[in-house]
């Protein structure tokens, strides 16, 4: 039987009101319902882990018992309990992360991204108390660290939880998932904005409506609730005005390349310590222990570099901080918050980050031109969450909704957009992500629209196909691909074959491994309709060709017959697994392919010789 030469591309009708911008279903109103009781046990977690802190740091530091939040006294409490305390709760914590579950050292934002990537959205139940407990005391014991980590894995976890008792999907556990991490970091903050933001940049791994309104709706209840409970107010209000010129834009940059830098250096820091406690010759459980003694001594140095540091910040971000104070903190906090994290203790990475950067700033304003009060840690505090978190966007709304300073925006996007750069180019993977290479992972936080979902299969599939007649006999169909000949060698990669009457009116479809075993059992004289798949998976020439790749995936085939949409027994051609990757191709092609479209031509302007009369 001859190639058979289907309809050409042109003459394809293509329908393409099947299709939207996003692929929405009304489940994505239930995972919302279902994320609102997740935003509010989310916010009255982030209240009693701050509540816990408090109780612990003044009952260590002040002897008494009090829920607020206060810094630790290193400055007048005995040099013993500055040194012991981080060493004791170090210990304790160890100690908790060995018999209880490893899941709660480091900041959390590590094992919330694993969960939410490998493994399906589920979390231990033990995590969900285990982790804010560990951190209060490593917190209220001294340790140079934030709430926000640890709210993010706690709050994660009470999502992960609640979806574990119904019958979801693992995508839809990821969401709740998202939802409570998203909501206890709003809550903590009072940051409704850039915890959303934290969500698409960094834990999402996607921009659907399926996932992002119900994190911004537990985003939401959780703000709601947090206001009555922990005020409704910035968390470090600065006032004054900016007098913002084009040259302190320009130094923007110069805040933006030296926070990316100092970014860089913690991050190395994080994971030189981590190596170096490796070696040691003891049990991991008593690295956090070890991180203590370096947590004290630097409490001994610089006492205002212990605990979440909430005063100092403001401090920084006000103008009030003295320059010996921000040499200080610039030094030693960083030295003991990257080294006592890579012992493995629990603490998160937000608020440290912010005391860091606002003393750089801090520092800068002693340098660069006076352009208003703390707007040189503003921009330095943006540009090292930039540079940390790989988060931009996250780092200059964090920055906006902490302060209030809106008319800082463009300065701290120069300075937060500088600072990725410079930490993209420069180092591989975040303070994030690193860990969970180290396990052995891999995961990619580039975004982009998928090639195979705006390509079409009509512009990729093949209309010179081998089709057989339903009445031939399966000796004959197996002859018609069988020989050396170009035409049947082409036939023969063909490896799917429509059966047809009327010449595209498709009856089944037959696979070569299927015409060979016919033939080898001696059955060759039966008639192929006898033995096609006569409900073949199929796909139209209008489909995407995503859909089309899941739909492979889904029933294990590698082709399929495309045919009319609004005819279904109509064959316009066939589609493999390889023509589906000309979509990937096209994409590569238009990546490195290096073309000048336009061209400038210069004519030269011939002079026309003078006449004699002239």
């Amino acid at each position: 039987m001859p190639t058979t030469k289907l309809v050409a591309p042109h003459e394809l009708p293509r329908d393409v009101h099947h299709l939207g911008d996003f692929r929405a279903t009304p489940r994505l109103l239930l995972i919302a319902a279902l994320a609102v009781p997740v935003g509010a046990v989310a916010a009255l977690v982030a209240w009693a882990l701050l509540r816990l802190i408090g109780i612990i740091t003044n009952a260590v530091f002040y002897q008494r018992f009090d829920t607020r939040l206060v810094a630790p006294d290193g400055g007048h409490a005995p040099w013993y309990v500055v040194l012991l305390a981080p060493v004791l709760g170090g210990l304790v914590i160890g100690v908790m992360a060995r018999y209880g579950s490893e899941k709660i050292r480091g900041h959390g934002m590590p094992e919330a991204i694993e969960a939410i990537l490998l493994g399906g959205g589920k979390v231990q139940p033990r995590v969900a108390v285990l982790k804010p407990v560990s951190s209060a005391i490593a917190i209220g014991t001294g340790g140079p660290f934030g709430a926000e980590g640890p709210i993010i894995m706690t709050g994660g976890a009470i999502g992960s939880l609640f979806a574990q008792f119904l019958r979801l999907t693992a995508d839809e556990r990821k969401t709740l998932l998202v939802a409570g991490s998203a909501a206890g970091m709003a809550a903590t903050f009072n940051t409704p904005f850039a915890a959303v933001m934290l969500a698409v940049e960094l834990l999402l791994f996607e921009w659907r409506p399926r996932s992002y309104v119900p994190v911004a709706t537990a985003v939401c209840v959780a703000t709601v609730i947090r206001h009555p409970m922990l005020g409704d107010g910035v968390l470090f209000p600065v006032h004054g005005a900016l007098h913002v010129t084009p040259a302190a834009d320009l130094l923007c940059v110069v805040t933006g390349v030296v926070a990316a830098l100092l970014a860089i250096v913690a991050t190395m820091l994080v994971y030189a310590a981590e190596d170096g406690f490796r070696r040691l010759p003891v049990h991991w459980m008593w690295w956090p222990a070890i991180g203590g003694i370096i947590i004290g001594i630097g409490g001994l140095v610089v006492p205002q570099a212990l605990g979440v540091g909430y005063n100092i910040i403001g401090a920084e971000l006000d103008g009030t901080i003295s320059l010996g104070l921000v040499v200080g903190i610039l030094i030693v906090k960083t030295l003991i918050w990257s080294l006592s994290l890579g012992s493995g203790t629990s603490g998160g990475i937000l608020a440290p980050m912010f005391m860091i950067g606002g003393a750089l700033g801090a520092l800068e304003a002693h340098i660069f031109p006076s352009v208003g009060p703390g707007f040189w840690a503003l921009v330095a505090l943006a540009g090292v969450l930039g540079g940390v978190m790989r988060s931009p966007f996250t780092g200059v709304i964090f920055a906006l909704e902490l302060t209030g300073r809106f008319d800082a925006v463009l300065p701290m996007l120069i300075g937060a957009s500088t600072a990725f750069a410079i930490s993209a180019l420069l180092l591989k993977r975040s303070v994030l992500t690193e860990k969970i290479a180290r396990r052995g992972y891999h995961l990619t936080r580039e975004y982009d629209v998928d090639p195979l979902e705006i390509y079409f299969v009509g512009e990729v599939m093949s209309r010179d196909i081998l089709t057989y007649r339903s009445d031939l006999p399966v000796s004959r169909a197996l002859e018609l691909i069988s020989g050396t000949e170009p035409d049947r060698v082409e036939s023969r990669r063909q490896m799917l074959y429509p059966v047809v009457e009327d010449t595209d009116r498709l009856v089944g479809v037959i696979t070569r491994t299927r015409l060979e075993t016919t033939v080898h059992e001696r059955e060759g004289d039966r008639l192929v309709r006898e033995l096609c798949i006569t409900t073949p998976v199929v796909t139209h020439a209008d489909q995407t060709l995503r859909e089309t790749a899941n739909a492979m995936a889904t029933h294990a085939i590698d082709r399929m017959p495309v045919v009319d949409r609004a005819d279904s027994s109509r064959l316009i051609g066939l589609v493999s697994l390889t023509m589906l990757l000309e979509g990937r191709v096209r994409d590569v092609r238009e990546e490195r392919a290096l073309e000048r479209v336009l061209h400038l031509r210069v004519r030269a302007r011939v002079r026309e010789p003078h006449s004699p009369a002239e």
